[in-house]
């Protein structure tokens, strides 16, 4: 039987539940799935089946995850299904959108030579990335991603303060409330498997971490380079895949911390070239 056709048993949507309930994540989840034959695609769609039917704590069996209260988020000017934006000092173009999950591809937010600034600066700096250690509301190295990255500090230096105020005019989000730039270099082979960015109320970190700014409501994922293979940034629970082109970008917001926002995304396995990526994360409150 081909993986892609077996069934999502009760005994799997068991054993996923254990398994979180017991504090794994959900990238460790993918990941020891993947180890036992599923396949990533069929894995997925399972844990995302399984933690939307979650019993509340305290009420076992009786009732699933509640989705809490719709959230303000960052919401560029697409009013009129204009072709072009005006984002501060540089025009946009507007090159796909989707009402659910809310995504937006844009073409040229960043030029050449600000793609190249960034993966100069960067490069020095990189490290094994890491993801948040949901128990702790630290950082830890995961087997998920497979990527090198490193921080900037917001407005560290004049190209960064400049593309920040770019987003912030672009998506309507004041420059406060986002994360410092994030950059990533995928080598051929490396990946992040599909991984929700909002911080799960249930774990226990989670209180920490929403200390320094609220939850995250938005995020935005620039294009450093264009690999010669692979990359894409996939949602797959609404089968949708965008090419990593140089300069473009893709947006989504998520307005509550559950998987009905459908903003469940990875990043496909790079088959040949480099893809390297700027991420800003955007906060509902001002991050420090």
């Amino acid at each position: 039987m081909k993986l892609a056709t077996q069934p999502i048993t009760d005994e799997l949507r068991r054993w996923i539940l254990s398994e979180s309930r017991a504090g794994c994540n959900q990238q460790d989840l993918l990941v020891a799935m993947r180890a036992s034959g599923w396949s990533e695609r069929v894995a997925a769609a399972a844990l995302q089946q399984a933690l939307r039917e979650r019993p509340v704590d305290g009420d076992a069996g009786h009732g699933t995850l509640p989705a809490a209260g719709p959230s303000r988020v960052p919401d560029p000017d697409l009013d009129g299904a204009p072709a072009v934006l005006r984002a501060g000092d540089r025009e946009v173009c507007v090159l796909a959108t989707m009402q659910c999950p809310r995504v937006v591809v844009f073409g040229g937010l960043l030029s050449d030579a600000e793609c190249a600034g960034l993966i100069d600066l960067a490069a020095p700096r990189l490290a094994r990335s890491e993801t948040v250690d949901n128990a702790t509301g630290g950082s830890e190295v995961n087997a998920a991603r497979t990527s090198d990255g490193m921080f900037f500090e917001r407005g560290e230096v004049p190209l960064i303060t400049t593309i920040e105020q770019r987003i912030a005019e672009l998506l309507r989000w004041p420059v406060e409330n986002g994360e410092g730039l994030q950059i990533l270099r995928y080598r051929p082979g490396a990946e992040y498997l599909p991984h929700h960015d909002y911080f799960d109320p249930q774990h226990q970190g989670t209180a920490r971490i929403l200390q320094r700014g609220g939850q995250r409501v938005g995020t935005l994922v620039m294009y450093l380079s264009t690999p010669q293979g692979g990359g894409s940034t996939s949602f797959p629970d609404v089968g949708l895949e965008i090419a990593p082109v140089r300069g473009n970008a893709v947006f989504f917001s998520y307005d509550r911390a559950h998987p009905d926002t459908r903003t469940l995304h990875g990043g496909a396995p790079v088959t040949a070239g480099e893809k390297w990526v700027a991420t800003k994360w955007l906060r509902e409150g001002e991050f420090v």
